[in-house]
């Protein structure tokens, strides 16, 4: 389904990733842990399209090379990333970019307006699914959110556009308990033979109710290890360098 051969990212002078290889089936849920500095959300960057990065290799959606896609060009495909730092945009409503999203360029003014009651109508059941007043989206992106309200807001993104792939970039971070507990919820709900994720995080906690289907332990730019969930929990007793070496 998502086949990521031989990518290479550069910035600058700098190697961040090189002949970086993975495959995701669909349905599977792959996790991507690593140390600081790893190259983790350069990698999330670069597979949605981000400009400022020499890239090469290819990135295969259903065996089409879409490495040569602008953002949304990739996004019109069905590829999503949730940001590990979502940005502020004063004057955009959520509501109404999540609608313009789904309409895209339909001109007809009746199927307009049924596609818009449609659409309103998932917007606010998954607001209230990841545990979100209705009136939440009726506020510009991110102004004035805290922290667990961007990564809640980057997840209801997620369930409104239903993306065939779906990459997390330490969606965990910032989230009390409750907030954890609706965004695995979610999560888990989506997952479906319709697509696949990569969900990159530091730490265990979210992998206790996110099971994924593979655990990679990326270091200096590269896979190092490969294994299951039980990876996951070996690093948290170990940490890197030990469960690396072992």
């Amino acid at each position: 389904m998502f086949e990521i051969k031989n990518l290479s990212i550069n910035i600058g002078d700098k190697e961040i990733l090189k002949n970086f290889n993975l495959t995701l089936n669909a349905g599977e849920l792959h996790a991507i842990m690593g140390p600081n500095g790893a190259g983790k959300s350069t990698l999330a960057s670069a597979l949605m399209g981000y400009p400022a990065m020499e890239v090469s290799g290819e990135i295969l959606l259903d065996g089409e090379n879409i490495a040569g896609l602008k953002t949304d060009e990739r996004a019109r495909k069905g590829v999503f990333l949730a940001f590990q730092n979502p940005q502020e945009i004063e004057g955009v409503n959520i509501a109404n970019l999540l609608r313009k999203a789904k309409l895209g360029e339909e001109k007809d003014k009746r199927k307009i307006l049924e596609e818009m009651m449609k659409i309103q109508k998932e917007i606010e059941e998954a607001t209230i699914g990841i545990g979100l007043e209705k009136e939440f989206v009726k506020r510009d992106l991110n102004v004035g959110f805290s922290g667990g309200e961007k990564k809640r807001n980057e997840i209801l993104q997620m369930a409104v556009l239903k993306p065939r792939v779906v990459i997390l970039d330490e969606i965990d971070s910032g989230l009390d308990i409750d907030g954890l507990k609706h965004v695995a919820k979610k999560i888990n709900e989506m997952r479906s033979k319709e697509r696949c994720f990569l969900l990159i995080t530091h730490y265990q906690r979210i992998l206790d109710y996110v099971k994924p289907d593979f655990v990679h332990i990326l270091v200096n730019g590269k896979i190092a290890k490969s294994g299951g969930p039980e990876l996951a929990k070996e690093l948290e007793k170990k940490g890197y360098i030990e469960t690396v070496n072992r």
